[in-house]
């Protein structure tokens, strides 16, 4: 009986360890970097959770008070283990949070509009109200 219970245990923590993600923090910011245009360095990630299957969500923080709400898919260890290692991270998709550019900076998108006498500004930037 002890054998049993034992051996339940131990098959339910192997299950629930294939579940999380694989993902290093480094591997994390290199994502990140791609989707948010700014190189490692220059900002923060905080508020780090995951999900079953293997999904992160984490926000970023720039030192100029932007934030992003970013979430990625990383490969969980059965998955690394069913396919010998060959399941890749997903890219990190990023949102701007409204009102996060505490310091008063405009959004990078129209600071660059601005810059250029609104050249940069399309249809999908005026309805976001960016430029």
């Amino acid at each position: 009986m002890r054998a049993l219970s034992a051996m339940v245990i131990f098959s339910a923590a192997a299950f629930v360890s294939g579940c999380a993600a694989t993902i290093d923090q480094s591997g994390l910011e290199q994502r990140t970097v791609q989707a948010i245009g700014r190189p490692v360095g220059q900002f923060s990630i905080a508020e780090r959770s995951e999900e079953t299957g293997g999904r992160i969500n984490y926000t970023v923080h720039t030192p100029e008070g932007a934030s992003y709400r970013c979430y990625l898919y990383g490969a969980t260890g059965f998955q690394k283990a069913m396919t010998f290692g060959q399941t890749p991270h997903s890219d990190a998709i990023c949102t701007a949070m409204a009102g996060a550019q505490s310091r008063g900076t405009p959004a990078p998108a129209a600071a660059a509009s601005r810059a250029r006498g609104g050249e940069a500004c399309n249809a999908l930037l005026k309805a976001a109200g960016r430029c």
